[in-house]
């Protein structure tokens, strides 16, 4: 039986392989290259080397895992100095200026009892008045860098307070409470530079 052309030519487009089917085909036929080969002969070289030489894998692999985690740990080590580093100079910049403002206090102290004196004549009125206004300014410029006073009254607070002098508790105060300031204490931001001296009821 005579196929007629449009026939024939159904038939060849059937038998023809598919593009995806060639690449693949030719995917499969592709020969190796240069660089593959010379990497499976040194995988295979390695292979054989391990195989016949007398070294101690085993040994090799702790000795590698020893020195491992003592690379693990000095780097921790160096991030905790790091750290530590960082945290000093932080506070080294915050506190800075906590010797003066610790040597000065006397001076305000000093000052205030200079102002609770009484006077009566006109001369020590102006005095007195000097005085003050050179309180007020160191009192300011404290104020400014961070000094303040530490405010001691109610409860009792032995990280801000000390307690010089105890009296027993009554009505009007109760226990463990800050009776009287003996002297005020000052804090530099969060830290203490001068507790409170005060009487506290037991």
């Amino acid at each position: 039986m005579k196929l007629t052309e449009k026939q024939t030519k159904k038939t060849e487009a059937k038998q023809a392989p598919k593009p995806a089917a060639k690449a693949e085909a030719k995917a499969q036929k592709k020969e190796p290259s240069l660089r593959d080969e010379i990497e499976a002969e040194m995988k295979d070289d390695l292979k054989e080397q391990v195989a016949e030489s007398d070294v101690d894998v085993a040994a090799l692999q702790k000795e590698r895992d020893e020195l491992e985690d003592k690379y693990l740990r000095a780097a921790a080590e160096m991030n905790n100095m790091n750290k530590r580093f960082n945290k000093e100079r932080a506070d080294m910049a915050k506190y800075d200026g906590q010797k003066l403002a610790a040597a000065v206090l006397p001076v305000l102290d000093n000052l205030e009892r200079a102002l609770a004196t009484e006077v009566k004549d006109d001369g020590a009125a102006s005095l007195k008045k000097g005085v003050e206004m050179v309180y007020n300014h160191l009192d300011n410029a404290l104020k400014a860098n961070g000094v303040t006073e530490i405010e001691a009254k109610g409860k009792f607070d032995p990280t801000l307070e000390q307690a010089v002098q105890t009296v027993a508790a009554d009505q009007d105060h109760a226990k463990d409470t800050v009776v009287q300031v003996l002297q005020k204490g000052y804090k530099l931001k969060d830290r203490v530079l001068r507790p409170a001296m005060v009487v506290v009821a037991n």
